[in-house]
Parts: structure tokens; sequence; C-alpha cells
């Protein structure tokens, strides 16, 4: 089959045969429909997360069971599915508290290092990112990690649930716990940016402040719901804030994962206020943070969020079901659809901050 295979850290993938193997255990096969192209892949080509290479990654992806391995209870041939990268063992008691997102023990969704690989190259073994590999015709993935959606949702649509979606709107609703009337302020207004928006609507939130280096994004972060938009660039962001919340927000969401932006969203939020850092910082990145001053002194909380606090089994499932009610934009999120061989380029208008999300739909 063709998959989008990371040899070097480059930024390139390469269009390459590779053979995937037949489910075992646990496992599921699936026709892979849509794959979205995800920020956080672009960071793993290019920096060194500790990723073995060579490697095929992707984590959005949407397709059709095709064979499940003699384990398997939750899904049969032909199921429309969405994955994740969320792996989770199901047996700890992080998981068993509903924190799958926070397992202790992810590795149980692989293949023993005794087993034959689930992915190779002219018979060497090739990393299987996150467990999926999702730039690729097929995926073959434990059952942990995907959700059963309806036939009726689109493929692209259905790819972002398993990241974008989950990831901003979760930051939102799970991790941020938004509550009516509550004001917000999310920098970085991209794929997970947008769904945050989303999430902040969804939640009754009175005041939703998008932030962004291209102002060219304001029609679209109002129409996913955002009530201001202000254009990041400005040399005086909490004036600007100031004149819309005086004192800051409730609740700011840093989707950018650099150290100024970070540093923006601290002393944006309020007095008491809480501040959440979900874009991926390269590794070893630091910021600098006058303690006192932005956080005891004005009491101010800094969480992390990974995949928005997620529970892809309840999660995935419910914005699908939001989704065919009209509630949940996901149709403004695909910005175009395109061919396996065309994923470099479309990285390239990822990375200039020109559209929300390419998904890949022809292989």
């Amino acid at each position: 089959m063709k998959a989008a295979v990371v040899n070097a850290l480059t930024g390139r993938f390469a269009i390459e045969e590779v053979e995937i193997d037949e489910p075992i255990g646990h496992e599921v096969l699936v026709d892979v429909r849509a794959s979205g192209l995800c920020h956080s892949d672009l960071h793993l080509a290019n920096h060194d997360f500790g990723v073995p290479l060579p490697a095929v990654l992707g984590h959005e992806v949407a397709g059709v069971v095709r064979a499940v391995g003699p384990l398997v209870t939750e899904f049969g041939v032909g199921d429309h599915v969405v994955g994740s990268l969320v792996q989770f063992c199901g047996v700890c008691d992080t998981c068993r508290s509903g924190q799958t997102f926070r397992c202790g023990h992810p590795e149980a969704t692989l293949r023993d290092p005794a087993d034959a690989p689930r992915l190779s190259r002219n018979g060497s073994p090739l990393t299987q990112a996150f467990g999926m590999g999702g730039f690729a015709e097929k995926v073959l993935i434990h059952e942990h990690q995907l959700a059963a959606i309806p036939s009726e949702l689109p493929f692209p649509q259905a790819a972002i649930l398993g990241c974008g979606c989950i990831t901003g709107a979760g930051a939102v609703i799970n991790s941020a716990r938004v509550r009516p009337g509550d004001t917000v302020a999310i920098i970085g207004v991209g794929g997970v940016g947008l769904n945050a928006i989303t999430g902040a609507r969804l939640s009754g939130a009175r005041v939703i402040i998008a932030i962004d280096i291209h102002p060219s994004k304001e029609a679209l972060s109002r129409k996913f719901g955002a009530t201001h938009f202000i254009d990041g660039a400005t040399p005086d962001l909490m004036d600007s804030i100031s004149d819309i919340v005086p004192g800051g927000v409730d609740h700011a969401f840093e989707m950018v994962g650099q150290a100024d932006t970070t540093l923006q969203a601290v002393r944006i939020s309020r007095v008491g206020g809480s501040v959440y850092l979900i874009g991926a910082h390269r590794p070893g990145s630091t910021v600098n943070i006058d303690v006192l001053t932005d956080i005891i002194g004005p009491q101010r909380t800094i969480k992390g969020v990974f995949m928005g606090g997620a529970n892809i089994k309840r999660d995935i499932p419910a914005y699908a079901d939001l989704y065919l009610q009209g509630r949940f934009n996901l149709d403004d999120l695909v910005s175009q659809t395109i061919s396996l061989d065309e994923i470099n380029d479309a990285y390239e208008l990822i990375e200039s901050g020109a559209i929300a999300r390419s998904v890949i739909t022809n292989f």
C-alpha cells in the first residue's frame, strides 16, 4: 500500500510502497477514507520528539473496518470508525476512573517487540507513530484507539474529530469546564483553536475572543462563534483585552506552542483566572515567567492540557451527534481535500497560516 514516510527530520514526506500486517489480538484493520493534516505531525517531521525514523505519521483517521483480530469485541467489518492518538490500557486505576488520556500504560495498545511489525518496508520495520500511522491507505490500530461513528457522517469531517475537535473543544469543556457567562480568550485560531471557539459557544461563554496574527481569520473565527477578534501582533494586547473585558478573561487558551504567546495567555487572564497550554512546544523550550508577579500575586492557575482531556469513546460519538444536529461546525474546518501525494504542498499552506485543515481523501 502507499504511505507518506518520514525518513529524516526535514519536514518532508516521501510517498512510498510499504507493507501492513494482518490484525492480531485486539487490532482492527481500517481502510482509510480520510486523514487530516494536523500541525503536530509537521512538528514531528521537523524536530526530534523521540519518534524513531523512518516513520509513518498521521493521527486524524476516519475509515471503514476491513478486518478485526480474534479478541476484538467492539467493532465488526463494515463499521465506520475514527482513530485517535489517545492510547490507553483500559485496566489501570486512571483508565477505570474515566481519565483514559492519562493512562499509565499506553504501550498496552502496541504489539510485543517479539511480534512481527505492523508496518514494514522491504522487510524492515517502520515506526507507526502513536500506534496509528494514518498517512496511508490502511491503518492497523488497537480497538481502544477507535471510536464508532454514524455512517451518515462524511469522512473528511469525521477525521478531524480524532484530534482537532476533541483537543480544542475538549480543552474548553473537559479541562476548563467553562460555564455560561464566563469570558474566554483563544490565542491561535487554526483547526484546534476554531474547535475551542465551538466548545466555548456550546458551554455558553459570554465573551469569546479570538486572537491570531492573521487578520484574515477574523471572518472564520466569528463564523464559529467568536464574539471578538484581536490581531495577535498588536503591541498592546492587554489593553485591547481590557477594552472588552476589564481586568482580563476568566480562561485563556494558548494553541500556538510558543514562549511569547504563552506569556500573552498568562497576562491576559484576570486575577484568579486560569491559563491552559495546548499548543505543542518544541522539545527543550522554556518560558520565562515571573512567578510572583505573573502567578502568585494574581493567583492564576496554569494547566497543561493533553488531547482536551478527552475520553474518545464518549467524546467522539457525542461531537458526531452534535454535528448531525447542526450544532457542531465541522464543515468549515475542512479547507481542502487532497491526494496523498500532495501532502508536502498542503503542509506548506498550513504552516503559512492560510488554511485551517487539509484532509487526504485520495490515496
